[in-house]
């Protein structure tokens, strides 16, 4: 019929582009396979099924008699965890008040320098920490636990200031009503409708940082991580075999205690 016109789901031009930008999201994809795979000698990759289960060879079964040099470097991890979280939070706690725009007192100098403390803290992993306090200040458990506690600064910081924005207005605004301090007004409306968030949040950073401070032994931070590189360095590997399994036990453990408080909190 003259003059009928037929839907399509896309307009000739939208189908156009979409096809370019397909063909560009490949040729990307390409370029950057070569590109990551260039110095990639080949001849290892076909052989590392044989070397992988070769090594699981050798690892098993796990050397159960190294356990009783494991528990004081296990403890000492949970301690770093444990520690390092603490500190987070005593430094995360104001930053939070600091950075939310309802509670700073100045828009224009502390939320900037707290934002700025936040991020800076997020963007550098706790390994990169370990590295940088464990040069300062020698190897030893004091470096990984402020890097434990230094990274969880820009984690529960940026998770509680969010948290602290969010407050319900008209539970602040009933209170200013009766005449109230700006020290009540954050004591009575503030505070409570971000203590279950605060508590979820401190919980959940304790569970990250026990997998995270496992491994900070690896640079000399201590813990367990240090056995496990010490145990690499002279391939004793039924003994990383054990150590893994360890690890793993702790993390399955520290999840189901995190899982458990949270729901008790939540």
């Amino acid at each position: 019929m003259t003059g009928t016109q037929i839907w399509r789901h896309r307009t000739p031009k939208t189908q156009l582009a979409l096809w370019v930008f397909w063909v560009f999201v490949v040729a990307l994809f390409v370029w950057c396979w070569n590109t990551m795979t260039a110095r990639t000698m080949w001849l290892f990759v076909y052989d590392a099924p044989n070397a992988a289960g070769d090594l699981i060879g050798r690892a098993l079964p796990p050397r159960w008699s190294y356990m009783e040099k494991l528990w004081a470097p296990l403890w000492d991890t949970i301690n770093i965890a444990t520690l390092g979280t603490l500190l987070g939070i005593l430094i995360a706690v104001p930053l939070a008040f600091l950075a939310a725009h309802n509670t700073t007192p100045s828009r224009l100098l502390l939320r900037p320098f707290a934002l700025f403390c936040i991020v800076a803290s997020r963007s550098i992993n706790s390994l990169i920490w370990a590295l940088l306090l464990v040069s300062i200040l020698g190897p030893g458990l004091l470096a990984g636990i402020l890097a434990i506690a230094f990274r969880s600064v820009g984690f529960i910081g940026k998770l509680l200031y969010e948290a602290i924005e969010e407050t319900d207005q008209a539970q602040i605004e009933a209170i200013t009503a009766t005449g109230a301090s700006q020290a009540q007004i954050l004591n009575y409306g503030i505070v409570p409708q971000v203590l279950p968030a605060f508590y979820g949040i401190s919980v959940f950073r304790w569970d990250i940082n026990i997998r995270e401070s496992a491994i900070l032994g690896l640079v000399g931070a201590g813990g367990i991580g240090a056995q496990l590189q010490a145990s690499l360095n002279v391939l004793a590997w039924p003994q990383v075999m054990l150590i893994i399994l360890v690890i793993l036990a702790t993390v399955v453990v520290s999840e189901w205690v995190s899982a458990r408080v949270r729901h008790a909190i939540i």
